[in-house]
Formats: C-alpha cells, sequence, structure tokens
C-alpha cells in the first residue's frame, strides 16, 4: 500500500505486498550483457526483507501450470546460458567487501516502516562465525538429525554438477517432513526457530544461513510437504552473487511456491499475490539459479519423494591458494578439506599410527569428522556420503583400561545432574599420541579431543574420554563452548581427572609409576620385559596394596586407593565416614569432601574391554 503518496519499503522473502511498486533507478550499474532482460531488485514487489512477519497461511491464489508453457517470460524458450562472472572475490574471508550500488529510495522517507533492514554484507559477517568447512557442513546434518522427529531415515551428501557451467556444487539431501511456504521463508530469515526442547539439537534459528554461506555465495532449496494432506512445493533461493551483482542494499531473497496433485502428477502455482509478483520471483531464480527454467527447477523435486528437502550450494568458495576448499577428486567416496591433508614421510611408527588415527583424520576427511559427530545415531537413520553410509565410530571401543566417573556439576537453582565420563588409554598409546575429550552437546560433537591437560614432560599422554555436558551451552558454530564458569570447572575436572588416571595406570603402558611401591614396580618391569610385547599387551597384574595418590586435592586428604585384579579402585577417606557399596559389577560409590567443601559424588568401575 501506499501512504501519503510514497511508497513503502519492500519486505523480504517472497510475494505479499499488496501492488506493484516499481521504484525509480538513482544510479546505474553495470552488469554483463545477457539474453534475458536484467531484473532490477527494486522492480521486485514480491521479493520482501528478512525479518518481516510471515502472511498467514491460506492466503493463496491457485494457477494451474500448463507442461506446454511452463512459464510465460521470455527465459523458459531460450537455451541455458552461463552467467556473467560475478564481480565478488571467490575466496571466503577476502569476499566480504560489499559496495552498495543502488538504494532503495524509499527507505528514509517520511511515513516508511520502521524495521531493522539488512545489508547484505552481512550474509558473509555473519557466515565468518564458521572458521571451519566442515563445522559448516555439521550445521546442515543437524537439521537432517532433527527431521527424525518427522520420520527421517536418511541424509545424503554428495557432489552436484552445476548444469550451468559443470563447476561442482554440494548437495544436501534429507527425507524427512519438509517444509511448508511460511516454515521455508522462517527457514531463509533470522532467528525464527521453534526448536525448543532436547529432542533437537538446532536452537537458534540461524544455522542455515550461517553454513551455507561459509561454503559457498549461493544456495538453492527445494522442500515437499504434506501438511494438512495438501501436497505443497516451495524453492528458495539465497544469492549473495545475486545481491552484489545487481548492488542491492538490503537481503532479498526470491521464492515461490506450488500445489502438487498425486493423482495427475501436476503442479499448480501458489500466488500469495497475483500472477505479476509471482513470476517475477521466478524470473530471478530462473536467471541466477543453476537452472534455467520453471521446467527445470520442478524436475528437481524427481528424487525428493513425497516429502523432504535438498539443499544446493554452489559457487562455491576457494582457499587463499585459489583452489576450491572442498575437494571432491582426491577421494570419490569421501569429501576432503583442500591442504589439510599432512601426512609426513617417515619411518617412525608412533608418527604413522597417530597419522591414521581419526583424532587426525577428522581434520581433513568428511567422512571421518562424520562418523564421530554424534554420540547415537539412530538404527533406522543412516549418513550417505557420496553413496556410501558411513559407519559411526564409537571412541569408547577405542580405549583400554577404560573406567567410568560420575561427575555432578553444581548448578545454582537446577536439579543434581550426573554426568558420566568414559576415560581410558587409546588403542596402540603411547606410540599413538592422541589425548583429550570428545565433549557433546545433546549427542553432537563439540569439542573433538580437547586437550586439557598440556604439559611437556608427557604425563596425560595417550588418555582419551568421552562425555555429553548438555548442561553448558554452546557458541553459535556449535564448534567451542560458551567460555562460562560451568565451563572453566568443567576444564579444571577434567584436567584432575586425566592427571588422576595417569597416576594410577600409566605402568600398564610401561611408564615407571613412582607412586607404587618399589616391589610391584619391579614385578611390572619384570613382566613387561618377560612378556616380549608391547606395554598395552601385557595383561592385567595382580597387586594388592594400598598406594598413596599423587594428585594434590587427594594427597591433601591424605586417600589411599586399594588395586584388585581387575584394575577397580576404590578411594579410602581416614577422617571421613566411609560409604561405600559394591555391586557384582565392581562398582564402588563414595562421598568425599574437596577442600573447598563441594559435595561431589563419584563412581568408579572399570567396564570388561
Amino acid at each position: 500500500m501506499r501512504s501519503g503518496g510514497v511508497a513503502e519499503v519492500i519486505d523480504l522473502s517472497s510475494d505479499d505486498d499488496e501492488e506493484s511498486l516499481p521504484f525509480p533507478s538513482t544510479s546505474s550499474v553495470t552488469v554483463a550483457p545477457s539474453s534475458a532482460r536484467d531484473v532490477k531488485p527494486y522492480e521486485l514487489a514480491d521479493v520482501k526483507p528478512l525479518l518481516y512477519p510471515i502472511q498467514p497461511p491460506g492466503c493463496y491464489a491457485l494457477v494451474p501450470v500448463k507442461d506446454e508453457d511452463p512459464v510465460p517470460l521470455p527465459l523458459a524458450a531460450e537455451a541455458p546460458r552461463v552467467l556473467p562472472p560475478p564481480r565478488l572475490c571467490r575466496q571466503f574471508w577476502k569476499s566480504g567487501e560489499y559496495v552498495v550500488a543502488r538504494r532503495n529510495p524509499d527507505a528514509d522517507a517520511p511515513g516508511g516502516r520502521n524495521r531493522l533492514r539488512i545489508n547484505p554484507k552481512f550474509l558473509h559477517s555473519n557466515a565468518t562465525s564458521h572458521k571451519w568447512a566442515f563445522g559448516a557442513i555439521a550445521e546442515l546434518l543437524d537439521n537432517a538429525i532433527d527431521e527424525v522427529n518427522n520420520g527421517a531415515t536418511f541424509v545424503r551428501v554428495n557432489k552436484f554438477t552445476n548444469p550451468r557451467d559443470g563447476s561442482p556444487s554440494l548437495l544436501v539431501q534429507d527425507d524427512g517432513g519438509g517444509m511448508d511456504p511460511d516454515a521455508l521463508r522462517c527457514c531463509m530469515s533470522f532467528g525464527f526457530s521453534d526448536k525448543q526442547s532436547d529432542a533437537f539439537i538446532g536452537q537458534y534459528g540461524n544455522g542455515f544461513k550461517t553454513s551455507t554461506m561459509r561454503l559457498g555465495a549461493d544456495v538453492i532449496v527445494f522442500t515437499q510437504n504434506q501438511k494438512n494432506w495438501t501436497p505443497t512445493r516451495s524453492i528458495g533461493l539465497l544469492s549473495y552473487t545475486f545481491l552484489m551483482e545487481t548492488g542491492c542494499d538490503d537481503v532479498l531473497v526470491p521464492t515461490v511456491d506450488y500445489q502438487y496433485d498425486l493423482t495427475t502428477a501436476s503442479y499448480t502455482q501458489l500466488l500469495r499475490h497475483n500472477q505479476k509478483l509471482f513470476s517475477s520471483n521466478l524470473a530471478i531464480l530462473s536467471k541466477w539459479s543453476p537452472f534455467a527454467s520453471e521446467a527445470e527447477l520442478l524436475k528437481q523435486f524427481d528424487d525428493i519423494g513425497e516429502h523432504g528437502t535438498k539443499i544446493i550450494v554452489f559457487n562455491l568458495w576457494f582457499n587463499d591458494d585459489g583452489d576450491m576448499e572442498l575437494d571432491f577428486n582426491s577421494d570419490k567416496k569421501d569429501i576432503l578439506i583442500t591442504g589439510a591433508q599432512k601426512k609426513v614421510k617417515t619411518n617412525k611408527h608412533e608418527k604413522l599410527v597417530t597419522q591414521d588415527y581419526i583424532a587426525n583424520r577428522l581434520r581433513y576427511s568428511l567422512r571421518a569428522y562424520a562418523s564421530i559427530l554424534y554420540l547415537r545415531v539412530p538404527d533406522s537413520f543412516r549418513i550417505i556420503l557420496r553413496g556410501k553410509d558411513v559407519e559411526p565410530h564409537n571412541v569408547v571401543n577405542d580405549l583400554l583400561y577404560r573406567e567410568c566417573v560420575l561427575y555432578k556439576p553444581q548448578i545454582a537453582g537446577l536439579p543434581e545432574l550426573s554426568i558420566v565420563t568414559t576415560i581410558g588409554f587409546v588403542k596402540g598409546a603411547p606410540d599413538t599420541d592422541v589425548q583429550g575429550f570428545n565433549v557433546y552437546h545433546k549427542n553432537r560433537l563439540i569439542t573433538p579431543f580437547w586437550k586439557v591437560a598440556s604439559n611437556s614432560y608427557g604425563k596425560g599422554r595417550g588418555v582419551v574420554g568421552i562425555l555429553d555436558a548438555s548442561f553448558i551451552k554452546p557458541t553459535h558454530d556449535k564448534q567451542d563452548f560458551e567460555k562460562s564458569v560451568l565451563h572453566q570447572r568443567l576444564e579444571n575436572r577434567l584436567k584432575e581427572m586425566t592427571y588422576e588416571y595417569w597416576g594410577l595406570h600409566c605402568h600398564r603402558l610401561g611408564y615407571d609409576n613412582k607412586s607404587l611401591p618399589k616391589a610391584s614396580r619391579a614385578l611390572y618391569r619384570a613382566k613387561q620385559t618377560g612378556a616380549g610385547s608391547s606395554p598395552a599387551s601385557v595383561p592385567h597384574q595382580l597387586l594388592t596394596a594400598d598406594v598413596p595418590t599423587s594428585s594434590c586435592v587427594q594427597s591433601s586428604m591424605r586417600q589411599k586407593r586399594n588395586f584388585d585384579a581387575l584394575g577397580v579402585i576404590s578411594d579410602i577417606n581416614n577422617h571421613q565416614t566411609k560409604a561405600r557399596e559394591t555391586s557384582s559389577m565392581g562398582i564402588y560409590l563414595f562421598c568425599l569432601v574437596t577442600p573447598t567443601h563441594t559435595l561431589r559424588a563419584r563412581t568408579r568401575y572399570t567396564p570388561q574391554n
């Protein structure tokens, strides 16, 4: 609507405005010649900015799509053409220089809407929260995993070839519930999320935008939904290339919607206002996406099924050397980070086994990273990477002399929590030079092999742990935790746990454990020498001795530990009331008071390998 003869500011996301509002040009923009008419951003009354409230559902008109004439536009009858070279730099960390070539003349006009406007440069700066390309892909996998609640059984990650220029693109597709037209507009907007329960990984409503814009300059989404038994199919385009080439000073996202008839396999255009608005959105999609006509766009729904979502990220970013950041060629069953795989030629066994362990491979191999990304994956759900299932890798199965420690964080105002941490020596230690904790949040890996114990004399080498710390909030990119007091307490406790475990079991790997009696130390050295094998393969030794601990916390409490043949340990404090319960599994439960007088309960047991 117009107010006082002044046109309102156009809002983002589709075609909800009541009439076409042609904006006069205030400056010229030079764009490479094209066979199709260049659509100017402020001639598109149906394209609206991101934070505009979504129109109530049901406000649509229906227009059948004719097979012989898919869309009444000149583009439909013309051969596909190659897009003009984009002016933006294809290196992600250098592509944030955005120049506004055209301003909306009514943005500051009296009577215009009071709303937050978003400069397209924000798409790039928002995506810089992802320092790592695999972290961005993990966000898209999270959205697919969340769709398990809507019946999803797989997520497929693969290479997609752009039909316009043959360049590689990234495809992520799932068979979840899909999105209806309004849900797609929320997905393309910032901060809209209904994932508030513990059943979902996502929560901020920002992951799709940060992840896709971190991986490439442009993304197109195809989604099919059967909400209320009415099949709808929607297409949306978030294109940094389009915004830069046309010099927009606001984020514009063209979307189109269709109703699909299952009996006749025919499409009907869903018009949020009129045909002109729908057609102008379709014109942008046909020009700036990999698909040059409405028929080509609709063909992308053929392999989605009755419901699901397909995401194609194209114009992928390059690294600082000018090479595409994602490597699809080196391994046909994997996606690698270009230049991240740095294998050192060496004959040393310890370096070879360390290079091949998953803690190193996940830095450059998406298959390795995806295999430990989730603590538990439903049996009915599959992660398919380039045509082959990703087999989950449970790091717990890599551990020797495992113990489980119960950690109870003290959180004011919340019920007492119990966090089980599994800790042990990684197989191949000490040759495998790996240590740290895999810390998850709501089943999602946040910090892989977090090295909390750092020293120059090797204490803690080979000690690996796994825990789910859902009581701490992760950062928005889900690659770290917020640096809160709870996080600091957890870090300190895991450091104590590492040194404590090392002090109790390092002799099993051949280290000289000075906390053991001299007779026991000599026995271990003799047994290991006589066995003629690596320390990790030496069977459990029978020790019956009270050994003073080396931990500063426990030494101040003058505690002692008892060892038995299974490696089970129980703490005894002579200055406190003893409370110990022993089960058939060899579990010992006890309570102790730390020097800060914080009550802590802990369970320790050694499961069978």
